[in-house]
């Protein structure tokens, strides 16, 4: 039966755990934003689909935080150092920084989910065997849902629109959904949970959704046969049909074609200077992107510590009254002491002696092996009793391996 009493120091662990990885995270967040910003303002302002993927390198972002180099670059460490202290110390920051995830998790997320009850409960309508909902809200075209995706007309634009003007309008939805929009879209709002703290990935959010706007027209024109000035003549009848606005509509999801007429005014700029583009080349750009951030994730798994991290190091320390640690030099103490899972092995002469010299007195504990999450932080050791007097040389030690405990397991699972 599981002591319960654990639980409160399990919580407590997972805090200062993901707190200290997250807070990394938010860390290089803050770079990543502004050099992705300087790169589509300064390279990629004419390029389109190059703008877009640089919004993939966000994905590599909650990796981050185990990164050896936390711990071993002495340039990162001198950078960090307090950042760590105050995640690994501060309980009560950590604390605040995990309900501030929940907080986030639950407006963000909230949002949508009331935004698809709202959906289910539109009126649906067929259009060349695809269902559409319908809505009297005055909003421009969206779609809701991840994996059975719900393409919304308002019921003004269902009612005014032709027949052909109704297919490019659906059209534009479904290449959000066939390339993936709504999915990334679903990814941004969960950083925007974890990493709550950085306000800029709220607010490049519309430039994000832009981004993704600008690619799905370009993809649209293209693919549609048409021409250009055709496709941004349907989006200017959008805008004269929705001229009172979009009061009321939820700002959750999704791809609601551009809720603001500054923005619609930025597409059909976009829209009048589409030069036609080379779909291999286009294929291939996204192709290479999703290499090159395998190959970075593989990179950062490389160089990133473990979930569960074997630990080698060896600690005596004797109580006297008052407990004291003899000597953590493991390079030392390995050659006298050894173990494995059930022994430990103590070079009786030389380690009596190493006593000696240490004037350790009183009850000898040696400490070894065992696990760690992170350096300093959360793990455990196994440890014996030494007594003096044995005659043999090699002094062999049973010891009851702590690992058996639940308590244990799932912290390494963790």
């Amino acid at each position: 039966m599981p002591d319960w009493s654990y639980i409160g120091s399990l919580m407590d662990f997972c805090a200062v755990y993901y707190t200290t990885q997250i807070v990394r995270c938010a860390a290089f967040s803050f770079l990543l934003a502004g050099f992705v910003m300087l790169l589509r303002k300064m390279l990629f302002s004419g390029r389109t689909f190059l703008r877009g993927l640089l919004w993939s390198s966000f994905l590599l972002v909650p990796f981050l935080g185990k990164l050896k180099l936390f711990y071993e670059n002495e340039s990162v460490l001198n950078v960090t150092w307090r950042l760590t202290a105050a995640t690994m110390s501060w309980i009560w920051a950590d604390r605040i920084y995990i309900a501030g995830i929940f907080v986030a998790a639950v407006c963000i997320f909230g949002k949508r989910l009331r935004l698809q009850k709202s959906v289910a409960e539109m009126e649906k309508v067929s259009l060349d065997n695809i269902v559409i909902s319908v809505t009297d809200m005055n909003v421009t075209p969206f779609t809701v849902g991840l994996l059975k995706p719900q393409i919304i007309l308002p019921k003004v634009m269902a009612g005014s629109y032709g027949r052909d003007e109704l297919k490019t309008i659906i059209r534009h939805e479904q290449t959000h959904i066939r390339l993936g929009h709504l999915w990334f879209g679903l990814a941004w709002d969960i950083l925007r949970c974890l990493l709550w703290v950085n306000p800029f990935l709220t607010i490049f959010q519309k430039q994000f959704r832009a981004d993704m706007e600008d690619i799905c027209d370009r993809v649209c024109i293209q693919s549609s046969g048409g021409t250009a000035h055709e496709y941004g003549l349907v989006l200017l009848k959008t805008l004269k049909l929705l001229r009172s606005g979009t009061e009321g509509t939820s700002p959750a999801v999704t791809y609601a074609g551009e809720r603001e007429f500054a923005d619609m005014k930025r597409r059909m700029g976009e829209i009048a200077g589409f030069r036609p583009y080379k779909k291999r080349v286009c294929v291939g750009m996204a192709a290479a992107a999703v290499l090159v951030i395998a190959v970075m994730l593989l990179a950062v798994h490389t160089h990133s510590y473990g979930r569960c991290n074997e630990s080698r190091d060896i600690m005596v320390g004797n109580y006297d009254g008052e407990p004291e640690i003899v000597s953590y030099d493991t390079g030392k103490l390995a050659q006298m002491i050894s173990y494995d899972d059930r022994y430990v092995y103590v070079e009786r002469e030389a380690f009596d002696k190493f006593l000696r010299e240490k004037n350790a007195d009183g009850e000898i504990w040696i400490v070894f092996g065992g696990f760690y999450k992170l350096p300093g932080l959360a793990g455990a050791a196994e440890a014996c009793i030494y007594e003096s007097g044995s005659k043999d040389r090699i002094v062999q030690i049973p010891y009851e391996s702590i690992m058996d405990n639940w308590y244990m397991e799932l912290i390494k699972l963790l």
